[in-house]
């Protein structure tokens, strides 16, 4: 028998309907869920369908950054309340939970602070995963599939489980590096033609195109650099159009770096580390960012414990990591995380980037945010963050569009007046006051 032969009866053997897959959960037990775009709908479907009928009970969740499969199976109404759920990230379904547990006091999700590089780490050596849940490509001819969207905590969960339940589907691209897993490591499997959940690019707007144009300056051509989702780094990354021989090496890949890739400003030419390839460790955009993907030799993922990880980071010459921000005090102290009293996203890879940075050589790391908020109403830059994500010590550069500063060195009076000349205007007199009265300045 060929090796493909046994391939494609291996796979046969292990294919299921969604229900008969996830028949085997057993009550109190942990499941893991992919997350993102790997976030596998018709098995989500089928175990919230068992849950909801009382079949599954205890069941203890944990995922990163639910999407639609989530918010329409395990976080919905009649299922969210029979299980445990911990996030590490909050978005999409998880604000609406965090509204209602305010409004009525009672706890149905749970946030686990911690850096996006460490979660591997905790189904290495904490959290014992019984089931795990991800969307995967089509078997190749070796008998693997590709993890496509998500290698993040995915690669580490699939091979620590007991139980590996994957959805085929065609629309996941197939992508190299460390992302590939094997029919034979396979429990059960099923077949499934759904959309992948999409985030298309979002447009900048005239303050992130204004804050780009700030930041582009501060990178150099060569430069190997990091990039979020959102308004601002689309806006950083229209202004680093004319650049050369830039390369990639981040946590998320967004349609913004598939624009960069395809009018050739990102080459990986001179990248210190993976020369020529494009390193991710999830990747979030639309269809068209997929398709660029599928089958992309210079695309390549790994886990996040390898990608975020600082003393990788630090390997890349010329790094600049380029992160947002809801706000920052007057000592430095960023949030990324808290809206008034409550978890509005998580740390994700941030720190992971600002702290790497910094050890590269000629590395920078840039915290961008926008002055206000709320339609001017409330400024970002604010006497005292509730929540800190990157601490004082690690912060570097800071760019709204009223300009760009650099705390690193400077005392405490210092970054204050600093912070204060690059607020909005309508702002800097009460954040003046405010340092005045605790002697800041």
């Amino acid at each position: 028998m060929s090796g493909t032969q046994l391939y494609t009866d291996l796979y046969a053997a292990r294919s299921r309907t969604a229900a008969a897959a996830v028949a085997d959960i057993r009550n109190g037990e942990t499941l893991v869920v992919a997350m993102a775009a790997g976030q596998p709908p018709s098995l989500l479907a089928a175990i919230a369908d068992r849950v909801r009928a009382g079949d599954l009970k205890g069941l203890s969740v944990y995922y990163k950054l639910a999407m639609q499969p989530m918010g329409d199976t395990l976080l919905s109404e009649g299922v969210l309340e029979k299980i445990d759920a911990h996030s590490f990230f909050v978005a999409g379904p998880d604000h609406k939970i965090e509204r209602d547990q305010a409004r009525t006091h009672v706890k149905q999700m749970s946030f686990v602070p911690i850096n996006f590089s460490q979660i591997p780490h905790l189904f290495e050596r904490q959290i014992s995963v019984d089931t795990f849940v991800v969307t995967v490509s089509p078997m190749d001819k070796a008998g693997y599939f590709s993890l496509g969207t998500n290698n993040d905590y995915a690669t580490t969960a699939a091979r620590r489980c007991r139980r590996l339940i994957v959805e085929v589907n065609p629309k996941m691209p197939r992508v190299f590096g460390q992302s590939q897993i094997h029919v034979s490591e396979v429990t059960a499997l099923v077949e499934s033609n759904a959309p992948i959940p999409a985030s298309p690019s979002s447009e900048p707007t005239a303050e992130a195109r204004t804050i780009g144009k700030l930041i582009a300056p501060l990178v150099p051509n060569g430069a190997t650099v990091q990039l979020g989702i959102g308004k601002i780094p689309s806006g950083v990354a229209e202004a680093l159009a004319n650049h050369e021989d830039l390369g990639i090496h981040t946590e998320l890949f967004s349609p913004a770096m598939v624009q960069l890739i395809r009018a050739g400003t990102v080459t990986g030419r001179r990248k210190a580390l993976h020369p020529h390839k494009h390193v991710f460790t999830v990747a979030i955009g639309d269809a068209d960012t997929y398709d660029f993907m599928n089958d992309n030799g210079a695309v390549e993922s790994y886990a996040s414990s390898y990608v975020n990880d600082v003393r990788v980071i630090a390997q890349n010459n010329d790094f600049v990591s380029i992160n947002t921000a809801i706000s920052i005090d007057l000592y430095g102290q960023v949030n990324a995380e808290f809206i008034g009293d409550h978890e509005y996203s998580g740390s994700g890879g941030q720190f992971d980037f600002v702290k790497g940075a910094s050890l590269a050589p000629n590395g920078k790391s840039i915290i961008a945010l926008q002055s206000t908020a709320k339609h001017g109403t409330i400024s970002s830059i604010v006497p005292r963050v509730q929540m800190v994500t990157d601490d004082r010590m690690d912060v570097e550069y800071v760019a709204t569009e009223f300009g760009v500063v650099y705390l690193r060195g400077k005392s405490t009076k210092q970054r204050a007046e600093e912070l204060i000349s690059i607020a909005h205007p309508h702002h800097q007199r009460e954040l003046r006051d405010a340092a005045r009265r605790i002697t800041l300045i």
